[in-house]
């Protein structure tokens, strides 16, 4: 989330005060606002002392420290107002300011919680309790509070982009674009909310809508880095290269500390980082209030500038430092995704029966998914770029819905050890409707639709159970080659989490490769596994054998793959832009003596 500008704390004053009077203390406010800051703050010490018993007094006195940056004394002040009146639903608020301000993130929560416990219809304490709940990451939470903030103020536009930002992070695109577009609605004016909205627009594959919105916040803000950035990621997708380069740079022209933009132009292979640039980026990593993302994009970067150069020690110091970041970020552990498949396999224990009777009088959907499949950096993009070369067939590219329609099914059973290890038939039910109309949202004709999410394979016996007849594609390839392509890669949202430690990354290999197998007992001939290594050195005989499969006809685009202009998202963009490239799977050989746990551990895997 964008971080959000200090919310002043609130000077309210409590009802029925005796003491001074008003016109005073309200005499010393206006000195304070009209710049007379010290005057104003030693004129009420003074009535703090004439006054000990005045809550209203400390409060603004609190007020007075926080708005100067004397945080530890606004603390003081705030607490000692309690003591006198507990009860200051305000005081309450303006301490939950000021603790967040320190870091204190869970004590400011419990404020501004006693706020809303006093006062319920208090729409700024639902809103910055909303956004300490985001830095938290409980995005559910932090839904609940925004709803009540614009709720009680219909006008708060800043509430609706963070509501927004909420359910973004959920990836529920459709209530963030909505409650972006309200944001909006009451300030046209909100650049920042501009943007977003055009991060909805992109994420749902409407590009030029998404440029549109890009451009409109910088028309409002130019000064607007992150507008910049996804601009840059947008003419990516769209393999304007120069353009997206000269994107990241004027994000980078705004703001030199711009870490993702760093990040983003050393994917370009054909980039020279200046210099200044290169020292800019090192200064950064010694910057102490940096957060962890950030951290990550420049040790990324950092990393592919030491590989362009050869520099293989500093290349591994800054890529072995930026996974070990990024896993703590995570918060990552191997032993949920030990668990998650253990459930997998005592769920399909036994082969549960499709529901193919129950769709014979509802299933109305002309969509047919095409499912491509395996580890990371496989080759899925490959194939599905060309695949959606091919006249019937639309690149939908990494869709995650099936993932979440699955995996709270199976972390729920992974708390509940008593409840059955079967999904029910209105389980699966749901699941394929869901799945269809998500299809059916796309702007396309084409009935045949890939997804290209890597991660179903876990899901392969649900597929088969609500589509009995689908098409599975199963990518293969060396792998040390597909592994090292993983770990030598920063992904985007908060999956593949084993990615970022080489014995987390051997083992869930071994977890995927088990399963894959399990998959091939289960469903024997429901599976079409193709080899990349096979795929670059024999293209036309592999392209014929997987549109059989696929039970295309033949289309010479397909071989051509490298022409077709579709928007491409993953981290493989710029190589499904080029000739079939064949020796990629030995890229690693030039790393080994870096990569042994890797090698060593992948062992057991490898072709005998």
């Amino acid at each position: 989330m964008k971080k959000q500008k200090k919310r002043s704390v609130s000077l309210q004053h409590a009802k029925n005060q005796q003491g001074p009077p008003r016109e005073v203390i309200q005499s010393i406010i206006d000195s304070f606002s009209n710049g007379q800051k010290k005057e104003a703050i030693i004129a009420i010490e003074i009535l703090t002392k004439d006054f000990p018993l005045e809550a209203l007094l400390f409060n603004v006195c609190g007020s007075f420290y926080q708005s100067t940056g004397q945080l530890d004394l606004a603390v003081k002040k705030f607490e000692k107002a309690l003591t006198l009146q507990p009860e200051y639903s305000e005081v309450h608020y303006n301490l939950g300011v000021t603790l967040r301000e320190l870091g204190k993130i869970e004590e400011a929560i419990s404020c501004y919680k006693n706020a809303i416990l006093l006062k319920h219809a208090y729409p700024n304490a639902h809103y910055n309790l909303g956004n300490a709940l985001i830095t938290l990451k409980k995005y559910d939470d932090a839904i609940i509070h925004f709803s009540f903030a614009v709720a009680i103020n219909p006008k708060f536009s800043q509430a609706y982009n963070n509501l927004g930002l909420a359910y973004k992070s959920l990836e529920n695109d459709f209530e963030a674009g909505k409650n972006f577009d309200k944001a909006l609605a009451i300030n046209p004016g909100y650049a920042e909310a501009a943007n977003h909205r055009g991060g909805i627009f992109q994420n749902t594959g409407d590009l030029e809508k998404a440029i549109e919105y890009y451009e409109k916040s910088l028309a409002i803000n130019p000064k607007l880095a992150d507008a910049h950035n996804n601009i840059g990621l947008t003419e990516k997708e769209l393999n304007k290269t120069d353009s997206s380069i000269r994107s990241f740079e004027k994000a980078l022209s705004v703001d030199p500390n711009y870490a993702n933009a760093y990040y983003n132009l050393s994917q370009f292979n054909n980039y020279s980082f200046s210099e200044k640039q290169i020292k800019n980026m090192q200064s950064i990593l010694q910057t102490d209030d940096m957060d962890q993302s950030n951290l990550v994009a420049i040790n990324f970067a950092l990393a592919a500038v030491n590989e362009n150069s050869g520099n293989n020690d500093m290349f591994f110091n800054y890529l072995n430092e930026g996974n070990r970041i990024r896993k703590i970020d995570l918060n990552y552990s191997f032993n949920t995704s030990k668990k998650i498949i253990s459930i997998i396999y005592k769920i399909f224990a036994e082969r549960p029966n499709s529901i193919k009777k129950s769709l014979k009088n509802n299933d109305t959907s002309n969509k047919s998914p095409l499912f491509i499949l395996g580890m990371p950096r496989s080759g899925t993009s490959l194939v599905e770029q060309i695949l959606s070369s091919h006249q019937a067939v639309y690149g939908g590219g990494e869709l995650s819905i099936l993932m979440k329609l699955c995996l709270p099914l199976i972390e729920g059973k992974l708390s509940n050890e008593k409840h059955t290890n079967t999904y029910s038939e209105k389980d699966l039910i749901l699941i394929r409707e869901k799945y269809l109309d998500s299809l059916n949202q796309l702007n396309t004709s084409e009935s045949i639709i890939s997804d290209k999410t890597p991660a179903n394979f876990q899901y392969i016996g649900i597929i088969l159970s609500i589509f009995p007849n689908a098409k599975i594609i199963h990518l293969k390839r060396d792998p040390r080659a597909t592994c090292w392509s993983i770990y030598k890669s920063k992904w985007s949202g908060n999956g593949y989490g084993f990615s970022y430690n080489m014995d987390d990354l051997v083992g869930y290999y071994g977890l995927y490769s088990k399963l894959m197998n399990f998959w091939h007992e289960k469903f024997p001939g429901k599976i079409y596994d193709i080899c990349y290594e096979d795929l670059t050195t024999n293209q036309e005989y592999e392209t014929r054998n997987l549109l059989e499969y696929c039970e295309l006809d033949w289309d010479e685009k397909c071989l051509n793959f490298h022409k077709n202009k579709r928007a491409v998202k993953t981290a493989s963009s710029m190589q499904v832009r080029e000739k079939m490239y064949q020796g990629s799977s030995d890229a690693w050989r030039k790393y080994a003596g870096h990569i042994k746990p890797l090698i060593h551990g992948l062992e057991p895997y490898l072709k005998k």
